[in-house]
């Protein structure tokens, strides 16, 4: 094993460790907390924290036994089973940002209509859509057995069909599954996004103004008081900025160079760095490490959440260590009565 291929082994053991400690904590977080489980974003939240969980006790260590090892993990049989979930659960991770996305976009374009126009039930059709279009293609690819070990990626995920007959079809397949996974989730992040960024930006505006007007009127004013209130303004637009860049840029950073590597590898003519198909396939398993601080941990419920519930267990344990003092000394005394009788 070279040197790229051990720092690749580190990060993706670094990737398992955190997507699975955050995914369990959002998990906790929702089990926990009522005001979370009764929200209509937490079903999109808990099909996604699902399917990271999933990906990452599934797929990501049998991808670092193939690097390590070089080949097969497993079976031919086991493999396909877990090439087929790679599908399926990649692609209900991307329509599940979509759905968040939609979400948002609803929450704050029509916040007077939110609860009407996005229910518990509008939430279950979309999941119902997601969970749909990612069985459609995940069991066409293994019905048509275009799933399996990739020495590419050294996983077993999307693979291609070596006859020439049934190459065409292949190509085709993954040029739409590309397009109606990756494509249409990006384009919907940034159609909703970005225009929740402009009724944010309307909104600060319009805060802004009624600010300056007030600074206006209060000419005692003191300069400190009026700079701090420009500098709140200045962070208020950068925060909402920040925050949609966020979103959009980890999607992008995490799945474009993998899916843009699947396509390339569909011409022959071009060469592909095995190191880098590893890489690519790691960034796209960094995803489910993001998400839960993307959409959740970094979050005032959910941060409000986990502090009750580290307090908790903090005054419980408290509580167990001074029972187990006043224990030692009750016995204690006993002793020492029972000596001097």
């Amino acid at each position: 094993m070279d040197i790229v291929e051990l720092s690749v082994s580190l990060l993706l053991v670094l990737i398992v460790i955190v997507s699975l400690l955050s995914n369990v904590l959002v998990l906790i977080c929702f089990l926990y907390s009522p005001e979370i489980r009764k929200q209509t974003p937490g079903l999109f939240i808990l099909n996604l924290t699902f399917c990271n969980l999933l990906l990452t006790v599934s797929n990501m260590p049998l991808t670092l036994v193939g690097l390590i090892n070089k080949g097969n993990p497993g079976g031919e049989g086991f493999c396909h089973i877990v090439g087929f979930l790679d599908t399926f659960l990649t692609t209900n991770s991307m329509l599940s940002m979509a759905a968040l996305s939609i979400d948002r976009w609803i929450a704050v374009v029509f916040p007077l209509s939110y609860s009407s126009k996005m229910r518990h039930r509008d939430a279950a059709i979309l999941l119902g859509y997601s969970w749909a279009h990612s069985v459609s293609f995940s069991t066409a690819a293994a019905c048509l057995s275009w799933v399996g070990y990739h020495p590419l990626y050294a996983s077993c995920t999307l693979r291609d069909a070596r006859a020439n007959s049934v190459r065409i079809q292949f190509v085709i397949f993954t040029v739409v599954f590309h397009s109606l996974t990756f494509l249409l989730t990006l384009v919907v992040l940034c159609i909703t996004y970005l225009k929740v960024l402009k009724v944010a930006r309307f909104h600060c505006k319009r805060i802004d103004v009624i600010t300056m007007q007030t600074l206006v009127l209060l000419v005692d004013i003191h300069p400190s008081v009026r700079q701090r209130c420009l500098e709140e303004q200045k962070r208020r637009r950068q925060r909402a900025t920040r925050k949609i860049s966020t979103f959009i840029g980890t999607f992008v950073i995490c799945f474009a160079p993998y899916v843009i590597t699947s396509i390339l590898e569909l011409f022959p003519a071009v060469p592909i760095n095995p190191h880098w198909g590893v890489v690519s396939k790691c960034l796209a398993y960094s995803k489910a490490a993001c998400d839960p601080f993307v959409y959740s941990l970094l979050r005032h419920q959910y941060k409000k959440t986990l502090t009750v519930i580290v307090n908790r267990l903090l005054k419980r344990s408290a509580l167990n260590a001074s029972g187990r003092r006043g224990g030692e000394n009750g016995h204690g005394r006993t002793v020492a009565a029972a000596t001097a009788d």
